[in-house]
């Protein structure tokens, strides 16, 4: 090959590579809360407490994600568990009140906390100062109506 043409060859390699690249981060697609998840801020005292990951989803998650949110929505009602006809309805009424019920209780000024509802379930996310802060806030979530169950991501500062 002369040289003119093994230098057009590379150039057009190179062009190639460099197209292929500079799409690569690209096609991430943007995450949303396609649901409309409850995701609240409670407490804001311990700087340092990274902000956990909410109810974010790409469009494809979210695809995969609804025919099992049916399912799983429909199926409390159905064997007469919940007296709406999804347990994804609950969940706007009942993190404003889980929120309601951690700031008049007191005892957590000193903490970082996030909530995200699902089907009933509370997530507790973000930063405590003591483990027995942690299990003292689970108690007290466990005890509000309709709250079907807690699950604990509570990180120790």
């Amino acid at each position: 090959m002369p040289l003119a043409a093994n230098q057009s060859y590379f150039a057009f390699v190179l062009f190639l590579f460099g197209i292929l690249f500079s799409g690569a981060g690209q096609t991430e697609e943007i995450r949303s809360n396609y649901f409309n998840d409850p995701f609240l801020n409670v407490t804001a005292a311990i700087k340092d407490c990274p902000v956990p990951a909410g109810p974010m989803l790409n469009g494809a998650q979210a695809r995969a994600e609804a025919h099992s949110r049916i399912e799983r929505g429909t199926s409390c009602y159905q064997s007469g568990q919940c007296r709406l006809p999804n347990s994804y309805l609950y969940d706007q009424e009942i993190i404003p009140r889980v929120k309601r019920a951690i700031e008049a209780d007191g005892r957590f000024a000193d903490t970082s906390i996030w909530l995200e509802g699902q089907r009933r379930f509370v997530w507790l996310k973000g930063c405590v100062q003591t483990p027995g802060q942690a299990k003292e806030l689970e108690k007290l979530v466990r005890k509000l109506d309709d709250v079907e169950g807690v699950v604990n991501l509570l990180n120790y500062k």
